[in-house]
């Protein structure tokens, strides 16, 4: 008796969104079978099958359905739990409620009821503490189109060889090396070197985020230093080699926060501060591309897969 009415609820729940539904059908026939069972019938898709479990590009996520706008990609982050993670949503994009189960806490679209997954709370991922779990299926993504070359600043020892590497990257417009994070004004190499002005030898990286996303850059420079060595890079000890990264606002902090995470628990201790952006100084001209100048390679600086 306990089944046959348990099946009776999930019956009148799937007839009541069919209902609430039925002015999207002809939308809803231009979807798949897969995309009718989630956003109608309230599936779940496989874990880590969604095509947007792990995108990470500027643009806004969009019902799959009526195509409203549910959440931009600044929210979107990296829960490893197999589907496209939000702590976020557009103001009044999502509605919320108890879900069949009697448990959990459902989420559906606002304006045509497509189911899109549920909403968990507490579990501590981020600062908002909260975790809208989508299927991919219920949404479509809209990248954005009008973008400009981004700015992004690391140090990682001697910026010869984070130079030399960052370069290489597809996207990398051009890199620069200079100095960050000191007291002084535009100082000189000479100065940095004395430990006196509070400078780390820093790159200005210039990308186009539609062609390689600041993650992506950060995972890089994770690789191409030892973000484990406190003192300094490889045989070159001092002050000015220690390893940081300058964020330019919370969602730069955000992604190195997840991705020091991630190295954490593989069992790195990494020594990387996480620093607010300050102002950066061009070094001189003769530090600029110098080992493409001289025909050479990093000596203290090689890539090792971490991610």
């Amino acid at each position: 008796m306990k089944y046959i009415y348990i099946l009776m609820i999930l019956f009148v729940t799937s007839n009541i969104n069919a209902e609430v539904l039925k002015p999207w059908s002809e939308r809803l026939n231009k979807l798949s079978i897969k995309e009718v069972a989630i956003v109608d019938k309230k599936s779940t898709e496989r874990a880590f099958s969604g095509k947007y479990v792990d995108t990470d590009s500027d643009g806004t996520y969009r019902c799959k359905v009526c195509n409203s706008p549910l959440y931009k990609s600044d929210d979107k982050f990296k829960s490893h739990c197999g589907w496209p993670s939000f702590d976020d949503a557009i103001d009044g994009a999502i509605k919320k409620q108890k879900d069949r189960d009697g448990h959990r806490v459902e989420i559906v679209c606002a304006k045509c009821n497509a189911h899109l997954g549920h909403l968990f709370e507490g579990e501590g991922y981020t600062a908002k503490n909260r975790r809208y779990c989508v299927n991919s299926l219920s949404l479509n993504f809209e990248k954005a189109t009008k973008h400009t070359n981004k700015k992004a600043y690391f140090a990682g020892g001697c910026f010869w060889g984070v130079e030399y590497y960052l370069e290489k990257l597809k996207g990398v417009k051009s890199v620069v090396s200079g100095f960050m994070g000191g007291k002084v004004a535009d100082p000189s190499y000479r100065q940095v070197v004395t430990t006196k002005t509070g400078h780390l030898e820093t790159v200005e990286v210039t990308y186009d985020p539609s062609l390689i996303s600041y993650r992506e850059l950060a995972k890089s420079i994770f690789e191409i230093h030892d973000p484990t060595q406190q003192d300094g890079q490889g045989p070159d000890i001092g002050e000015q080699y220690k390893s940081a990264i300058f964020v330019s606002d919370a969602k730069e902090r955000k992604t190195i926060d997840e991705l020091i995470s991630i190295l954490t628990k593989k069992g790195y201790k990494v020594a990387t501060k996480v620093l607010d952006k300050k102002n950066f100084y061009s070094a001189e001209d003769y530090h600029q591309d110098y080992y493409k100048k001289h025909n050479k390679e990093p000596y203290c600086h090689v890539r090792v897969k971490r991610f």
